[in-house]
């Protein structure tokens, strides 16, 4: 755009500078005329005065000044004193109109060889602007993407050079982003078979031993239990990693609102307050009547996974505790216990999917802190784990203020 205005602003200063030569050049033709007309007059009544001195004075300014009666009584008076079209003075005077018109030729034709070359240099000057953007453009489809040499200047090819080059990033993000996703679900995919193939291997082993109908009663019974066991187990895993799946494509849309945090940790204390007691560990909370923005039932579920994980590395007699603070950066939630603590060679994996620490329950799949800490980082928060082997664990989740 900025191109095209220089171009035009450029064409009018040309058009005004032709006006302006060709206006000096016919002031400057007509004055010579003039000039030359005056000169040949005065010299003609001179002669005409001194020769014929019977004229009078009048009659010469009357013929000078067109005020004769008619063109053909002026011509027999110049005839009359040995005038005729053929000679100098006219001659003069026809020369010097005929240079005018030629010298007004010639400006017309210099000004239209300068538009000329002009638009061929303009025309040049695109076609090497579209020659470099599709050299950059090879550039770019060939992976170079270097930023544009010419990304500083104001010249409209380099602001489309620059859009070019933050397009093809934006693209190119938008494709290894896909890869990503494609290969965050092939990982889930081996997961998810690795998951299900030992327990549907040991159903199907049981109820082939079922079927072949000699077996105690006991026994089968027991074996029916295991496959109970077993379904619940699969559905377990596939309702965890249905949720999983569903955080990492960002199909889950939260519903932001403030809510009491008095009222999360009641949800997250009522879901684990059955495991807590079966294994003597007391839960406790500490928060006031704090407000904290988040979906209310995807940040209670992740707390319930955090606390769950903590009331079973806590042995008998110990406790959990739940509490809040704000202050004017953050809110922060933390879930402590003085349980068993975690490894340091699992600290830096905890919240990695289907891992398991050395302290972990033989039940335990590794997809809870997995799941939380994705769904904390969806709501805004962020979260990490301090802990020290014998000395418990320290979760800490933090949503800052914006």
């Amino acid at each position: 755009m900025k191109t095209t205005v220089k171009f035009c602003v450029a064409l009018g200063i040309l058009c005004l500078t032709f006006i302006l030569m060709t206006a000096v050049f016919v002031l400057a033709g007509l004055s010579y005329i003039n000039q030359a007309n005056y000169e040949a007059v005065a010299a003609v009544a001179a002669v005409v005065k001194q020769k014929y001195p019977e004229v009078e004075e009048q009659e010469i300014i009357d013929i000078l000044n067109g005020h004769t009666a008619n063109s053909h009584a002026a011509d027999d008076m110049l005839k009359k004193y040995g005038i005729t079209p053929q000679d100098t003075i006219v001659l003069a005077n026809r020369q010097n109109n005929q240079r005018m018109v030629w010298m007004v030729i010639l400006a017309g034709v210099l000004f239209s060889l300068a538009v000329l070359l002009f638009f061929w240099l303009f025309v040049r000057h695109k076609v090497k602007q579209e020659r470099r953007l599709t050299a950059y453009l090879s550039r770019l489809n060939s992976g170079h993407y270097e930023l544009p040499q010419e990304k500083l200047t104001e010249d409209s090819s380099s602001v489309l050079s620059d859009e070019i080059y933050k397009t093809t990033l934006m693209l190119r993000e938008k494709n290894e982003q896909s890869l990503r996703d494609k290969q965050a679900l092939k990982d889930s995919l081996t997961d998810i078979s690795h998951q299900l193939k030992t327990p549907l291997t040991s159903m199907l082993i049981m109820l082939d031993n079922i079927l072949e109908g000699d077996m105690p009663e006991e026994l089968r019974n027991e074996f029916l239990q295991d496959i109970r066991q077993s379904v619940h187990h699969i559905s377990f895993l596939t309702y965890s990693l249905l949720k999983l799946s569903k955080l990492d494509a960002n199909a889950i849309e939260f519903e932001v609102e403030s809510v009491p945090v008095k009222e999360l940790f009641t949800v997250c204390i009522g879901r684990t307050s059955a495991i807590a007691q079966q294994r003597e560990v007391r839960l406790e909370q500490e928060c006031g009547d704090l407000l904290i923005p988040c979906d209310r039932r995807w940040l209670s579920e992740a707390l319930t996974n955090i606390v769950k994980n903590c009331v079973e590395h806590t042995a008998a007699g110990g406790y959990v505790k739940l509490s809040a603070e704000d202050t004017p950066l953050y809110t922060k939630i933390t879930v402590e216990d003085n349980g068993s603590g975690i490894d340091k060679e699992d600290l830096p994996h905890i919240f990695e999917r289907f891992y398991k620490g050395k302290g972990a329950d033989d039940n335990s799949i590794g997809i809870g802190l997995s799941m939380s800490k994705s769904i904390v980082e969806q709501c805004g928060g962020y979260i990490k784990v301090i802990s020290e082997p014998h000395k418990g664990t320290l979760f800490i989740i933090k949503f800052f203020k914006l």
